[in-house]
């Protein structure tokens, strides 16, 4: 609700004027305006921390604990740069155990304890482990997908060949998204007034054929006949 509090206005015709209002105009807030950050401050490095968002942590609670105030959860969000929260923010445990449940298993109600373990359990893909030659130099880096049955020359006997390939699992592989998701960057508290105040200046009107004041634009409906 913070944020909706900062961004402008707008009136728009509606289609619908005589069925449900008096008003040829409806209310709303102007969610297309955007703010760019300062040229100076492009620098990531420059107003950014890198973080790691910890287990049960919400948007809420961290800007909370960064910013003193839990409604500005999105300049947590603007600065990790997320636009679904439901999708890119990371799941607790407990969450995601019953996201994967649910993704893997045909019938959650139906399905007993050990169908559930199998099917979380079952092989989702293959990667590659790490292989390196005797001078420590890397050969291959692990994490590449590849088929079960990938093989490369032993770099210490060519005679032979390695299959350097482990099983990642379907609950595996959801966790390794999950833990993707935990990295961001967040604005630094010292520039936190700054941000805002160059925030609330952008999301001012200038003058134009719409301009009803500097925090409300009104717009014709040009499907209306």
């Amino acid at each position: 609700m913070g944020y909706f509090r900062e961004i402008p206005d707008i009136e728009y015709q509606s289609p619908f004027n005589s069925r449900i209002s008096d008003s040829s105009y409806v209310l709303a807030k102007n969610i297309f305006k955007k703010m760019k950050i300062r040229d100076d401050l492009q620098d990531v490095f420059t107003i950014f921390n890198k973080y790691v968002i910890r287990e049960g942590q919400r948007p809420d609670t961290l800007a909370e604990a960064l910013y003193g105030k839990s409604d500005l959860d999105w300049i947590i969000l603007i600065s990790a740069g997320i636009i679904n929260v439901r999708d890119e923010w990371p799941m607790s445990d407990h969450e995601l155990y019953e996201y994967v449940v649910n993704k893997y298993t045909t019938n959650r109600l139906e399905s007993t304890e050990l169908e559930i373990q199998q099917a979380i359990s079952a092989v989702h893909h293959y990667e590659t482990t790490e292989v390196k030659d005797d001078q420590g130099r890397l050969i291959l880096p692990k994490g590449k997908i590849v088929d079960s049955d990938f093989s490369i020359s032993n770099p210490s006997n060519k005679k032979l060949n390695l299959n350097p390939v482990t099983t990642v699992t379907n609950y595996e592989h959801e966790v390794n998204l999950n833990e993707a998701k935990r990295e961001i960057f967040l604005l630094k508290p010292s520039y936190l007034q700054q941000f805002l105040l160059d925030f609330r200046q952008q999301m001012v009107y200038t003058k134009s054929s719409e301009f009803v004041n500097s925090r409300l634009i009104r717009t014709e409906n040009t499907r209306i006949q």
